[in-house]
């Protein structure tokens, strides 16, 4: 035993020793059993020393085993209670929760049940002085009574005390897994903010400026300083919190830092292909006047008065377009990133919408060519549609479910009418076309309908 493991026992014992003697004793039961037996030869051997031989040898002899025992008992106790103490301080630092509460509050308690033991076993250690001349066999029994009384007091403290130490056992590990956290979750925080700082000035050195991105990271600077601060004044799960919080945020910061370059250089691209298409839909936007010119020259006004605007919205379109991408290529001159990005997908949504207008002139002559030199095409495969829903509707029945005929029903109805429309000097070509695609989407609903109700099954 070493001085430190010593020093709690000596300071109990000599605060209730009386006399030289005692605390000679008292020093003697305070060593380790194996330590002992190798002392007590020599401090009671030869030298003018006590004589251990004579009447109650045998007493004195069971007394002396007794107090033996009883300090190896205490100890043990103090031991155990010192290794205890160890865990609660485990527990509560990083566990708020009543169970914890509960359990440093039942600690306390076995604290105090332990100073009173302690105490017992000090007094029966000073009221019996077993190295006296004197000391007859009955004051031998009643010592060694006393002290066998203190021991199994200690004894039975230490078992109640194992066993509250053993019902801590999952507190205690989730305790000491949250503190294995901490220290590796402060350093992967620290690190990752040194990351972040090395890929800005990395990003700088290339000439970008980056003020958002080293704003944000400027901002951690405060959680920065209440990691250093330590859990000791924070908490250990609140640490932890923060920790990750600011490995995330940090983790941000450095990939989009990272990607920078990369970003830049897709603004770059993007500016030039989206200049080279605004300039190609403006010069199919100037064709689309002929194409007006030839619908109105060969079909009804039906088929192309909701054309007529198309090469003024062109137009207008193409012109938002140019302003929005001189907008977008000053953004990026001044590096603002997300404005520069926002107007060029304001850019592309524009040119989509005019491409879209501009295309359906040259495709609704296309398609009114086709279908008023051969108008047979459409119609047979409009009915081939619908045939292919209605033998699909038919299968393993003998009649048709009605939410499925009807629609179909009315579909073969609605393609005769279109037909019919067409007699006439003028014929609506475009209100067939516009009529036999409904009837063809409305053959495809039922289908699908079908299908999902089949458990997806082809039919």
């Amino acid at each position: 035993m070493t001085a430190t493991d010593t020093q709690p026992y000596e300071q109990r014992a000599r605060r209730r020793a009386r006399g030289g003697p005692l605390r000679e004793a008292v020093g003697l039961l305070l060593l380790p059993l194996p330590l002992l037996v190798a002392v007590a030869p020599a401090a009671f051997a030869g030298g003018g020393t006590r004589r251990w031989f004579g009447r109650g040898d045998g007493q004195r002899a069971e007394a002396q085993a007794a107090k033996d025992a009883a300090a190896a008992a205490f100890y043990e106790l103090d031991t155990a209670q010192r290794d205890l103490r160890i865990s609660i301080e485990t527990i509560t630092a990083v566990d708020n929760s009543p169970r914890a509460g509960r359990a440093a509050e039942e600690y306390q308690g076995f604290i105090r049940r332990i100073d009173e033991v302690s105490q017992g076993y000090i007094t029966a250690v000073d009221a019996h002085d077993l190295d006296r001349d004197d000391l007859d066999g009955a004051a031998a029994g009643r010592a060694r009574a006393d002290l066998t009384r203190a021991r199994e007091e200690l004894e039975r403290t230490k078992a109640d005390l194992d066993r509250f130490g053993q019902g801590l056992g999952p507190l205690l590990a989730a305790a000491e897994t949250q503190l294995a956290r901490l220290a590796p979750a402060v350093e992967r925080a620290r690190q990752a903010l040194l990351a972040a700082s090395n890929a800005l000035d990395a990003v700088r050195a290339k000439g970008l400026k980056a003020d958002g991105l080293a704003a944000r990271l400027a901002a951690l600077a405060p959680e920065l300083t209440k990691l250093n601060e330590g859990a000791g004044r924070h908490g250990v799960q609140e640490t932890i919190r923060r920790a990750d919080e600011v490995l995330r945020q940090a983790e941000e910061v450095r990939a989009e830092a990272e990607r920078l370059p990369e970003r830049a250089a897709e603004i770059d691209k993007r500016l030039v292909s989206l200049r080279t298409r605004a300039q190609a839909i403006s010069t199919r936007a100037g064709q689309v006047d002929p194409v007006l010119s030839e619908l109105r020259r060969r079909y009804s006004a039906a088929c192309w008065q909701d054309l007529q605007r198309v090469p003024e919205q062109a137009a207008d379109s193409v012109a938002q377009a140019e302003t929005k991408l001189r907008e977008a290529q000053q953004a990026r001159d001044e590096q603002r990133w997300a404005d520069a990005t926002s107007r060029l997908a304001t850019v592309r949504a524009l040119l989509d919408t005019t491409n879209d207008a501009v295309s359906a002139a040259g495709d609704r002559l296309r398609r009114l060519d086709a279908v008023s030199f051969d108008r047979q095409q459409e119609v047979d495969r409009t009915r081939f549609a619908v045939r292919d829903a209605q033998r699909l509707a038919m299968t393993g029945r003998s009649t048709p479910d009605p939410r499925h005929a009807r629609p179909l029903d009315d579909a073969v109805a609605r393609l005769d009418r279109a037909v019919d429309g067409l007699e006439g000097r003028h014929p609506d070509w475009w209100h067939f076309l516009t009529e036999t695609e409904a009837v063809r989407e409305t053959a495809a609903r039922v289908v699908r309908e079908i299908r999902e109700e089949r458990g997806g099954a082809g039919g």
